[in-house]
């Protein structure tokens, strides 16, 4: 079922990327024969294994593909199998949800330039597969947490649009009330957003515990960015991790620069996956959504089901825009660079491709279905807009226990009291 979609409207609209018709490049040869960058395979490649008249009967069938035979490295585990069941229904919210969350961000985008939003800001277009991803392939009650690059997180886990932009917006309507803006959001089964490098990973730790304490059913995804794989803390988590095999997948975002250091200028080893001593891993294509979601199902069958402890998953993704809204992204790469990556390793215009292929949609309903992502996402800026400022009681809200919140708030000079 679809995280962010409703029926969509058959009308004709721009290029699959989510941007104008004429900015992107169109890739002259197959996806699968791309050069990647350094030894970083992004290949992508996939055959079915049912005949195209089989694909689309019922949008509810269920049909085998297979992906890429490069899609995963394994470390001190198997690989997780190539073949992948997939319905109509589910590839096209897969679609619909990475047109409606990248246009989020790129809505973000433009409000932050109009000073809407204001303070941190860190954006992830380019990376949609992997929360995306993540989103189909795992139930609706496990946990996520990750760093400050949450956006598409809070959203698909049942932020919704409309909080997310409110919350940047600094409005009632968002998912913390307007006082966490950009890094810190939460739901339910999203435990942050979290603005210092690499803290939430002893956080998520510590939830993966309580869920073996309590003897619950639930995974837990712990998030963090190659710059984060550094810190110790990442470290110290790890081996409390595997000395309790916890259920807990540690999924790190290699999207190749932390801030504006390449991941080769700052690791050692820059194959995360292989990075805890004796806790398992794999690599996968993070720009290949069928991959993403192969691999977290994978993941959570290793840690909840089969009880064998932690695994680390790491995502080889990239980010198009820079490090955050006051980073260009061009002083430590080089303009070709990016585009390469948009017009030859885009992970909707991948998904697109493949179902052009295999005839599970036509051009048009593709098309319709991006047009349907860019009316949720027009609206929600409107009504995220429209939307008051908190209302001064909301200062205590999920600060202080009801009832001990203090009976007066300093203002900015020494003599301004507020009283309540």
């Amino acid at each position: 079922m679809a995280a962010l979609s409703g029926p969509p409207r058959p009308v004709a609209v721009r290029d699959q990327t989510g941007y104008p018709a004429g900015r992107q490049q169109r890739a002259a040869s197959s996806i699968s024969r791309i050069t990647p960058l350094a030894s970083v395979c992004y290949r992508r490649g996939v055959q079915t294994s049912a005949g195209t008249s089989e694909l689309h009967e019922k949008t509810e069938d269920v049909f085998k593909v297979r992906i890429h035979e490069d899609s995963f490295k394994s470390y001190n585990c198997e690989a997780p199998d190539l073949d992948v069941e997939i319905t109509k229904e589910k590839l096209l919210a897969m679609y619909t949800d990475m047109q409606v969350v990248r246009r989020m961000e790129m809505a973000t985008d433009l409000l932050y330039k109009a000073k809407l939003v204001r303070g941190f800001c860190h954006l992830a277009i380019g990376q949609e597969a992997i929360s995306v991803g993540m989103q189909h392939a795992i139930p609706s009650d496990d946990i996520i947490i990750t760093g400050y690059r949450c956006h598409p997180f809070v959203a698909l886990r049942g932020g919704g649009v409309t909080a997310v932009l409110g919350e940047l917006m600094g409005r009632a309507c968002g998912v913390s009330i307007g006082k966490g803006g950009s890094m810190h959001m939460f739901t339910p089964t999203f435990f942050g957003g979290h603005g210092i490098v690499g803290a939430q990973v002893p956080l998520g730790t510590g939830i993966a515990f309580a869920q073996k304490y309590k003897e619950s059913p639930h995974g837990v995804f712990v998030m963090y960015g190659d710059g984060a794989a550094n810190q110790g803390q990442v470290f110290e988590s790890f081996n409390m991790a595997k000395l309790w095999d916890l259920p807990c997948v540690f999924v790190c975002e290699n999207n190749r620069y932390g801030l504006g250091t390449s991941a080769e200028r700052s690791s050692m080893n820059t194959q995360y996956y292989t990075r805890g001593d004796v806790i398992p891993g794999i690599q996968v294509n993070g720009m290949d959504i069928m991959a993403t979601a192969k691999a977290a199902q994978y993941a959570r069958k290793w840690t909840v089901e089969d009880k064998k402890g932690p695994l680390i998953v790491e995502f080889v993704t990239y980010r198009y825009g820079g490090h955050s809204m006051s980073d260009p992204g061009t002083t430590y790469r080089t303009r070709d660079e990016v585009q390469r990556m948009r017009s030859t390793q885009d992970p909707i215009r991948g998904l697109q491709r493949y179902m052009t292929e295999w005839e599970v949609a036509s051009e048009a309903e593709l098309k319709a279905l991006e047009k349907h992502a860019r009316d949720i996402v027009d609206e929600a800026v409107e009504t995220a807009k429209a939307s008051p400022l908190p209302d001064e009681k909301e200062l205590w809200t999920d600060v202080y226990y009801p009832g001990s919140e203090p009976p007066f708030l300093r203002g900015r000079e020494r003599d301004e009291v507020h009283r309540y």
